[in-house]
C-alpha cells in the first residue's frame, strides 16, 4: 500500500472527515497538523496551489482534499489509487 500522507489544521471539519474515512477503511496514514506551523502552511500551499486543507498525498500524488478523497472512494477508485 502507498504511505499516505494528510496534512491537516486543528478545528477543521473536513480534516476529521478525510481522517475518519481512512481510519474506517483500515488505511493508515501521517497526519501532518499545520495550525502552528504557518510558514510551512504557506509553503504547501505554494506547493500545491491549493489554498485549503485537508491537502491528502498518496505516494508522491496529491488527490485533492476530503471531498476529492470521497469521490474517489464514492466511484471505487481510491482502492485502486492505494496500491497501484
Amino acid at each position: 500500500m502507498k504511505p499516505v500522507t494528510v496534512y491537516t489544521t486543528e478545528y477543521c471539519p473536513y480534516c476529521q472527515n478525510a481522517k475518519r474515512l481512512l481510519s474506517q477503511k483500515g488505511v493508515p496514514f501521517t497526519e501532518i497538523n499545520l495550525s502552528d506551523k504557518p510558514d510551512e502552511l504557506a509553503q504547501l500551499k505554494k506547493r500545491t496551489g491549493m489554498r485549503t486543507v485537508p491537502q491528502i498525498f498518496i505516494g508522491e500524488e496529491l488527490v485533492g482534499g476530503f471531498m476529492e478523497l470521497m469521490a474517489l472512494e464514492t466511484s471505487k477508485q481510491l482502492d485502486k489509487k492505494l496500491t497501484d
